[in-house]
């Protein structure tokens, strides 16, 4: 079963989109609210938003289904990732507005977890730490970006307020090193089209928690983006205009990535 596309670049950076995939199979579908069948939490677009970095020499690891049908970016055991706050987990039974995913008593048991894991959440994870090994054995180094996007606006559920444009995750500075935060954090003070925040409500879920070892030679980042940055939030549609402003500055922060050890 094609759960997952690889495309194995020649740098030393892996691009990961885990949240990019919306597709639910029929039969699971059925079993969720009408509003849930559209997938409205899905990453929108991020695949297209970086498609440039593959002109970087960057692999990009994108999955085909969508979160609902089990989220790549949290831990199998479904441990919280914000204990204490509202979030989503393994396999959502809300939404990000609180509102349901399925129609009442159709939510999945744990044996349904457990199999959805199987079956979806490992292949892709058995994939991307393949894609880390090849790159770190073939350059004695490898970055992992993660890339993510989410309604900025009106999410009460999840945040207070308005998300910055660009949230910078490091697992509070431990996913990579302080020189690569810091070249990170340079490129992001230089611009001044949209504000940003490191480390702030969304400092990096599983994959970058649990992949980024820098004492390794594996760093690890996530750049949460707001989507009203390159999209219509209300109707999920791509603006080529508005992705336009954001993508150089997406392709800086790579370039920084790709800098490596001892970059100015």
């Amino acid at each position: 079963m094609d759960t997952y596309a690889l495309h194995r670049g020649t740098a030393p950076l892996l691009v990961s989109l885990p949240h990019d995939g919306s597709v639910i199979p029929e039969a699971l579908a059925a079993r969720m609210t009408e509003a849930a069948r559209a997938a409205p939490d899905t990453d929108w677009h991020v695949s297209r938003l970086y498609d440039f970095a593959r002109e970087l020499g960057a692999s990009v690891l994108v999955p085909r289904y969508s979160r609902y049908v089990v989220d790549l970016n949290r831990p199998p055991d479904d441990t919280s990732l914000y204990p204490g706050q509202n979030t989503t987990g393994l396999c959502p039974t809300v939404r990000f507005t609180g509102e349901p995913v399925y129609l009442p008593g159709a939510e999945p048991d744990e044996a349904e977890v457990r199999d959805r894991v199987e079956r979806y959440w490992r292949p892709y994870h058995d994939a991307l730490a393949g894609e880390l090994a090849r790159l770190r054995l073939e350059h004695g180094r490898a970055v992992l970006w993660e890339g993510h996007s989410i309604r900025g606006d009106d999410l009460p559920f999840l945040f207070d307020g308005r998300l910055p444009d660009l949230n910078l995750g490091t697992g509070g500075g431990t996913s990579c090193s302080p020189a690569l935060q810091q070249r990170l954090e340079a490129v992001l003070a230089a611009q001044h089209d949209f504000d940003w925040v490191a480390n702030g409500r969304f400092k990096g879920g599983h994959i970058t928690r649990n992949y980024g070892e820098p004492d390794r030679g594996v760093e690890a980042v996530q750049l949460e983006t707001s989507q009203r940055c390159y999209m219509d939030e209300a109707t999920f549609e791509y603006l080529p205009e508005r992705a336009a402003r954001l993508q150089p500055v997406l392709r800086r922060l790579l370039l920084a990535a790709l800098a490596g050890p001892g970059a100015g």
